[in-house]
């Protein structure tokens, strides 16, 4: 598995390793290596083995990544944004099972849409709160969880134009999921 830095290289962007983070604009002082660890770091409190926690942490993957997309393969696009629109449009409850499931759907799709992209929103423009935000600003595991349900709705929206893509695969998803 490629690291993001390959990754950004490869898709023609110099990463930053000063200010704040160049693709969501989290108030970083290295940049998006920053914005990268403290997201890997996660919230601390957060706590993700409580089952009912389960799916604050699939809406932070899904939003943390399509805030950063260039740091990641042109497919992760329609994964994530599809896993968002199941969880947040579908109040399909996500848990780690359904991720095979939902690549299996969308390596379907590929085949008879292997030049389709979806183009991101310009950086900075894609929900406005960021991990800093989330760090800085959830004091208590209500407030951290309500950040997340609001960040990830933030960016689903941002990515509106590609809504329909994500209807699809997630019709796709909901045929084949039982």
């Amino acid at each position: 598995m490629q690291d993001y830095t390959t990754i950004a290289e490869k898709n023609g962007i110099l990463l930053l390793d000063h200010g704040p983070c160049q693709c969501c604009g989290a108030a970083t002082t290295r940049g998006v290596h920053e914005c990268m660890e403290l997201f890997s770091l996660g919230f601390g409190h957060i706590d993700y083995t409580n089952q009912e926690n389960r799916s604050y942490r699939f809406i932070s993957v899904d939003a943390h990544t399509l805030q950063h997309p260039e740091l990641h393969g042109r497919w992760n696009n329609h994964f994530h944004l599809t896993r968002q629109h199941l969880m947040l449009h579908h109040n399909i409850t996500w848990t780690y099972a359904l991720s095979p499931k939902l690549s299996d759907c969308l390596n379907e799709y590929k085949k008879e849409h292997e030049n389709e992209i979806l183009a991101p929103p310009l950086p900075r423009q894609r929900g406005r709160i960021t991990t800093t935000d989330i760090l800085n600003h959830a004091n208590t595991e209500a407030e951290c969880r309500q950040m997340i349900l609001d960040w990830g709705n933030e960016v689903y929206r941002a990515w509106e134009r590609h809504h329909p893509v994500a209807e699809r695969l997630a019709e796709i998803f909901m045929k084949t999921k039982a």
